[in-house]
């Protein structure tokens, strides 16, 4: 499956490198309040960190994304894709992490991204690493709108789609999606919020 083969709908643009910066502030806003971020982070400025980074080191250059104007985006890593962090993506990571929240934040950030990685499928799939609704466009449907593509393509070529979500408030549009618990939950420490791998089958096949 490549990145031809996914089909935009009306309003919804592709965003490469030059879009890093809007892809990174939009996701970022909208995880602003979420449960393990927050408590990987303890605060905003270090959540806004990472979704920047990412768009701006992995996902915009190597990724696909795309955006619905100021309101929406998706960062998705294809089949075959390369999402991983080498050592200066590391260290763009490490200082700013530890700067706005300290060492423990950068623990629990090594240590999430480990176990990750760790529990990462194996077998081909479409990884939705992020996908972000403003707040005023939330229950609008946009967030179906932003999700469909890829996993229309996804149903046409027999793929999987996987992810890790972070927020229990968003399991109930991931299931109507299609993705299920994919193993258990990823806790960092004692006491975190879960994160929880799911994955979706592709449908039609």
């Amino acid at each position: 499956m490549r990145d031809t083969d996914i089909l935009l709908p009306q309003g919804i643009h592709r965003a490469g490198p030059r879009q890093a910066r809007k892809l990174g502030a939009i996701t970022a806003d909208a995880f602003r309040h979420d449960p393990f971020n927050l408590w990987l982070f303890g605060n905003f400025a270090g959540i806004e960190n990472l979704f920047r980074l990412q768009a701006k080191r992995i996902y915009a250059p190597r990724g696909f994304c795309y955006t619905a104007g100021n309101e929406g985006a998706c960062m998705w890593m294809l089949p075959g894709g390369d999402n991983s962090f080498g050592l200066a993506d590391y260290a763009a990571f490490l200082a700013p992490t530890l700067l706005l929240c300290g060492p423990r934040a950068v623990r629990r950030g090594i240590r999430t991204g480990e176990l990750m990685e760790r529990r990462h499928p194996r077998f081909q799939h479409a990884y939705l690493f992020s996908i972000g609704v403003g707040a005023t466009s939330r229950g609008t449907g946009l967030g179906r709108r932003l999700i469909r593509p890829v996993l229309d393509a996804c149903d046409r070529h027999g793929v999987p789609a996987y992810l890790e979500n972070s927020n229990p408030a968003n399991t109930g549009f991931y299931a109507t999606c299609g993705f299920e618990p994919h193993g258990e939950p990823i806790y960092p420490e004692a006491g975190s919020p879960p994160l929880v791998p799911m994955v979706r089958r592709p449908r039609g096949k």
